[in-house]
């Protein structure tokens, strides 16, 4: 049983790391006809692109890991099917069961990978390739044309830039009272972030207001604890989709200290959590979609069908993040009900197909 559960798992993973690199060529060739149109402005050459689009491939394995299980184990499976070596198996002495035990094995395999890609390495290349474009593009690492806005405390910063060495450019500070009246503004032209949250502030001017008079001062160095780290900061310029679990939970905290709206982050956190779950649910759907024997017919539509509803699942995931947060549905629900509508439709299949 062993030696056959260890078959089932080669010819599985093959056909998964197979459908993968099909689709992450098809990813990739978009993603080179989108940046053709930037080749040339300032420093980024096809050599850059090149790198961009390699810093990007970690990012995409994570996206596409669930589909290319449920299409390689499509594959696999049917393939087997069409030889009558699911039949022999079963004949052999293995049990529906002992077939789902080794779908969830392969799964897990998998999950794991997409769990250990979402929290370091896709994260991290992606923020890579951002910064290294934006900075062959313009010089600096900016979060569009307004910068990024941070709320701490009574306190709101924007930030227009960040140079690839993590040093800020273009600050602009706004204090309020306990009246939520202006009470102080002050620039900086440049602060570096120091681990602990402290932000030495070059070339400072300083407005205070009073109720009868203005006062402006300038120095040439401040020091100013924000309780704004380095890490957070490369947590705001980029996108939700891809930040780490750790990451997420830390500016989650930092937008409930600062009683801000937190549901998309929520639910990205929670999506997170669950993507590794849909990557073995994609393998149990992959059997409730091939049929037992070459006899039962229909092999090429049961196959064009598990593709649609894969396809159907990247999207569905979308949907409900975004419908979520406009609806207002519990951060898990939207998160989780996708995968979960997957698993309780796959298991009826596989119940349903066991009765014939």
């Amino acid at each position: 049983m062993k030696l056959i559960a260890r078959y089932l798992i080669r010819q599985l993973g093959v056909m998964t790391v197979y459908a993968l690199l099909a689709f992450l060529a098809l990813y990739l060739f978009f993603d080179l006809m989108n940046e053709s149109g930037d080749i040339g402005k300032g420093t980024y050459t096809g050599f850059k692109a090149m790198q961009y689009l390699a810093l990007q491939i970690p990012a995409h394995v994570y996206e596409l890991m669930p589909l290319a299980v449920l299409i390689g184990g499509l594959l696999a499976l049917n393939q087997l099917a069409a030889g009558s070596e699911i039949t022999v198996m079963k004949t052999s002495g293995m049990s529906t069961g002992n077939l789902i035990g080794v779908l969830l094995s392969f799964g897990a395999v998998f999950a794991l990978a997409t769990a250990a890609l979402g929290e370091w390495g896709a994260p991290a290349a992606s923020r890579s390739a951002e910064n290294m474009k934006a900075a062959a593009l313009s010089g600096g690492v900016s979060a569009g044309a307004g910068g990024v806005w941070i709320k701490e405390g009574g306190t709101i910063v924007n930030v227009a830039e960040m140079l690839p060495d993590r040093t800020l450019r273009g600050i602009t500070a706004y204090r309020h009272d306990s009246g939520f009246k202006l009470a102080e503004s002050w620039q900086a032209e440049s602060a570096v972030v120091g681990q602990n949250g402290m932000w030495r502030l070059y070339q400072v001017r300083r407005t205070l207001l009073s109720d009868d008079a203005v006062s402006v001062s300038q120095s040439a160095q401040e020091d100013w604890q924000a309780g704004i780290d380095g890490q957070l900061l490369d947590v705001l310029l980029v996108d939700p989709a891809q930040m780490s679990v750790s990451a997420l939970g830390a500016y989650i905290g930092h937008l409930e200290q600062n009683r801000q709206q937190t549901g998309e982050y929520r639910i990205a956190w929670w999506r997170k959590l669950m993507y590794p779950v849909a990557t073995v649910v994609m393998a149990l759907v992959a059997l409730a979609f091939t049929p037992q024997s070459a006899r039962h017919g229909n092999m090429g539509l049961k196959l064009f069908g598990g593709i649609c509803l894969g396809l159907a699942f990247h999207f569905a995931g979308r949907l409900f993040g975004f419908s979520g947060e406009l609806y207002g549905m519990p951060p898990f629900l939207a998160a989780a009900l996708p995968t979960l509508i997957f698993a309780a439709w796959a298991v009826y299949l596989i119940r349903k197909q066991e009765k014939r």
